[in-house]
């Protein structure tokens, strides 16, 4: 019977069926950061329990690090040096490797995992963070979990799990120049609501996802957690192939012939369907306070709920562009990569961010992008533009107690999220592309990146 990619991977990690309905799977990597990792390592310790394969365990300090200059343990979150701490203590008592905040390999976890070789095409991969589905665009079947999965999965290498169901979004043609992953996803969410992928597993398939470098299908599995889904897998080609070789934990050759199967065979039987046609997206902007909350970047404001027009200070039938803006933010685990930042930096060389523009943040998705990015001068032309470079992390993808932006402030954002308070207290955030987030932070609103870089290109 022809499979799915998902069916693939489930089978070759089934080790049982509970009686409760759920099945037990064989967990081959485990990723833990500093807010929840220490937490589930003690009670391991404090159960009794070892890692069953450290080998297989990996953490990082990502989330509440400072990404100032000079940082240190000390964080801008009232506490958040004991996360950094314990963590530490607790990862080296229980032998698992650790990027610790200024190791050269730190990071955001979604992005140094792939930058590793640590996530490879067939293996399952879980992490106490709900963008774990991010590296599905290696063909893995990654998601999410919480500090008392993470701990029974240390300890047993395996997690029990309801099968979700399974559906493929087919994106059919080609994106139209200046029309990027993030729109994509903004406008699956928009056209199919926040909860569409609800209890499934969702393959992106398609020309225009085969289409995509490896850095943009990462933007693309991303935000399945923003479309509810239990993960997002995208099948490994070439392009995954060579991506992933020579990284530090990948095998010397991609010759397994288990690997050459990762595909939906042809006849595959999904639960459900969707197709959109790439060439109609446009760049695209969040309105509201959720992501299925967005529009084209040229269209008006509809009708949503009342508290989402209250919160954002928009009216229906108000046109997006042109919505003044108080900050800009480039980052995340969904845009914070080395291609997100070139294609910010290719709009706003030679140019500076608008008067009214108070912050504005360029945060490396990790240490080597950022030494990546100095190498090619990128950080120039961001300090030049009026945007302070960082060191990676987090950072205000999220607010944790620490950093924010000024209460009430409205910022344009590459990252995943827009939920009331998200970025801080009152903060009002648009989620876009990086090179829309570009373009507002220069024209002090809202702004079409394609004519921007018409200009650029004349």
């Amino acid at each position: 019977m022809p499979q799915t990619l998902f069916d693939k991977i489930w089978a070759a990690h089934h080790v049982a069926d509970t009686a409760a309905g759920a099945a037990l799977i064989a967990i081959d990597r485990v990723f833990l950061h500093e807010r929840t990792g220490a937490a589930a390592l003690r009670s391991l310790a404090e159960r009794g329990r070892r890692v069953h394969d450290p080998a297989r365990v990996f953490a990082v300090m990502d989330h509440i690090v400072d990404t100032r200059p000079g940082r240190g343990d000390s964080t801008l979150m009232p506490g958040g040096e004991a996360f950094i701490t314990e963590t530490r203590a607790a990862t080296r008592a229980a032998g698992i490797t650790l990027f610790d905040v200024n190791d050269r390999d730190q990071g955001i976890v979604h992005v140094i995992s792939p930058e590793l070789g640590i996530v490879l095409p067939g293996v399952t991969l879980v992490a106490p963070d709900s963008h774990t589905c991010t590296q599905g665009a290696f063909g893995a079947l990654a998601w999410g979990i919480g500090s008392s999965e993470a701990e029974h999965a240390m300890a047993t290498g395996t997690l029990r799990l309801k099968r979700p169901q399974t559906m493929r979004v087919t994106f059919t043609g080609r994106l139209a120049p200046g029309v990027t992953a993030k729109d994509m996803a903004l406008a699956l969410i928009a056209a199919h609501d926040a909860g569409g992928g609800a209890g499934h597993a969702v393959e992106f398939a398609g020309s225009a996802v085969r289409e995509l470098d490896m850095e943009a299908r990462m933007t693309l599995c991303n935000m399945a957690t923003e479309f509810s889904a239990m993960t997002a897998l995208i099948a490994p080609d070439v392009q995954t192939f060579a991506w992933l070789a020579g990284r530090r934990y990948a095998p010397a050759a991609f010759d397994d012939p288990y690997w050459a199967t990762l595909r939906s065979d042809e006849g595959a039987v999904f639960d459900r369907e969707l197709a959109i046609d790439a060439a109609t997206i446009a760049p695209m902007v969040s309105w509201g306070t959720s992501p299925e909350q967005s529009v084209a970047i040229d269209a008006a404001v509809p009708q949503g709920p009342a508290r989402a027009h209250d919160y954002i200070g928009l009216a229906p039938g108000q046109r997006i562009a042109g919505t003044p803006i108080d900050a800009a933010f480039i980052g995340s685990c969904t845009n914070g990569r080395l291609s997100d930042l070139r294609r910010a930096a290719a709009l706003l060389k030679g140019r500076r961010i608008a008067p009214s523009v108070r912050k504005a943040l360029v945060v490396p998705g990790s240490a080597a992008v950022r030494r990546a990015a100095e190498a090619e001068g990128l950080d120039r032309i961001f300090t030049d533009a009026g945007f302070e470079w960082r060191l990676s992390g987090c950072s205000l993808c999220f607010y944790a107690g620490g950093e924010g932006f000024a209460p009430g402030s409205r910022t344009v954002s590459t990252t995943n999220r827009n939920f009331e308070g998200r970025q801080g207290p009152g903060i009002r955030t648009h989620i876009a592309s990086p090179e829309t987030v570009a373009a507002s932070a220069i024209a002090g609103a809202i702004a079409d990146p394609r004519a921007l870089a018409a200009e650029a290109a004349a």
